[in-house]
């Protein structure tokens, strides 16, 4: 999450030195505000709104293209490369489990052990 504040701010401070320093900035100067718009918003979306949820039976990946599915839908788990995989008939859910905070992990492996599904 830090990561999208870092680049926000590095491109934003580009943007001052390129417009401060020329005569008659480009119109290309401006896409670095841009950039920089668009990494400040991921992060403050992030920050607003954590990266998973867990709520009446639906977990969710927090993102603007975040997927959900119902947890009694669920048939299998597979673990894979530090991620989970949640399948259903016909949907597939992964989770990032490297950037879950880890209280909030032992708090998911206990909402999954509930399931009583295959694990992989």
């Amino acid at each position: 999450m830090n990561i999208n504040l870092i680049f926000g701010l590095v491109w934003l401070v580009w943007f001052f030195i390129g417009i401060l320093t020329k005569d008659e900035p480009n119109w290309t100067d401006y896409g670095w505000i841009v950039i920089s718009a668009m990494y400040l918003i991921g992060y403050f979306y992030q920050r607003q709104n954590k990266y998973l949820t867990i709520e009446n039976g639906i977990i969710k990946i927090n993102s603007p293209f975040g997927k959900k599915l119902n947890l009694n839908e669920i048939k299998r788990i597979k673990k894979f490369a530090g991620d989970y995989i949640l399948k259903t008939e016909r949907k597939e859910l992964t989770i990032n489990t490297q950037i879950i905070d880890p209280n909030s992990l032992a708090e998911l492996n206990a909402e999954l052990e509930k399931l009583n599904v295959e694990w992989n």
